[in-house]
């Protein structure tokens, strides 16, 4: 059995970079489909993620399925399910917590097909988070402010889609060693077309033009932002981690971001919780809880016996 890499101080450092940067991501997405439309905002994030730098970074050194397998899942299925949700109700920091379910969808996925070990403290630990995330989704309902059902489950669906990602990120690392950061420019580029036609087809090509048209400053920071910030640079730092870890080790370290999202959630929107949704989030941080000093705790027992 190999053993387990430590996180080292650099790599505690991006987590945490990586969770306040997408913790903020979701009241920034808010602000951006106030005056753009989900297809159109996913169209113009990846094109600013992408077309800028493709004179200036070489291709990494991967076959192309692994970068448009990545570009497609991580960029239209995740963002396309995940903007749609929040135009159609989701609140900004109950997306937050919901979309750490990628967590529990990449370890199912990743023991049958990336034939990782995960170890019983981790399963406990998601179970929990779980049985806190069945909570907040009772607690939908259609009112002003509230988290819409048709929002939960689209967001629910991109939290997959983002698993899916992990995966083909985690895959590409054990075929052929690579930079971060060319691996997203490159996979970004895969996005634009889709969104694109989809923008057309949904809205109209008027439509379309008179949102392009009136962009404000608001729309601009929100495409900035998720571009180099939530994309280039968070999500580098992510596969970087997903490159020296496990998946399962790597992943819970999400269930970090509604700590950040909640507040900012509350802070830009005014959006309150119900109880019953704090209870869940408070279940979900809980998993992440046990996820981690589980591993801790089995490993000094092990060296104390």
């Amino acid at each position: 059995m190999s053993a387990v890499t430590p996180l080292s101080r650099g790599d505690w450092l991006r987590a945490l970079g990586v969770v306040v940067i997408w913790g903020l991501n979701f009241v920034v997405m808010k602000l951006g489909l106030q005056s753009l439309s989900p297809m159109l905002l996913g169209a113009l994030r990846f094109a600013a993620a992408a077309l800028p730098f493709l004179l200036f970074v070489r291709p990494p050194p991967l076959p192309w399925r692994f970068i448009a397998g990545y570009g497609l899942a991580q960029g239209l299925g995740q963002f396309g399910f995940l903007f749609l949700g929040l135009k159609l109700g989701m609140t900004a920091g109950m997306a937050s917590v919901v979309m750490q379910t990628q967590a529990f969808f990449t370890l199912a996925l990743a023991v049958p097909l990336l034939h990782e070990r995960a170890r019983a403290h981790q399963w406990l630990g998601l179970v929990v988070a779980l049985a806190g995330l069945l909570l907040i989704a009772a607690a939908h309902g259609e009112g002003p402010g509230q988290m819409t059902l048709a929002g939960f489950v689209l967001t629910l669906s991109a939290a997959f889609m983002w698993a899916v990602s992990n995966l083909v990120a985690r895959r590409a690392s054990q075929v052929a060693r690579y930079e971060p950061f060319p691996f997203i420019v490159w996979s970004s580029v895969f996005p634009i077309v889709p969104f694109c036609l989809l923008a057309l087809w949904t809205e109209g090509p008027s439509v379309v033009a008179q949102q392009l048209a009136g962009m404000g400053v608001g729309a601009w920071f929100a495409v900035l932002y998720l571009a180099l910030g939530a994309t280039l640079l968070a999500y580098s730092l992510w596969t970087r981690l997903l490159q020296r870890h496990a998946a399962a080790r790597v992943t819970p370290f999400s269930l970090l971001v509604p700590v950040v999202g909640l507040w900012a959630a509350w802070a830009a929107y005014g959006e309150a919780p119900v109880l019953q949704q704090w209870l869940g989030a408070a279940a979900v941080l809980g998993g992440l809880v046990i996820n981690q000093i589980g591993g801790w705790w089995s490993g000094s027992r092990v060296r104390s016996a």
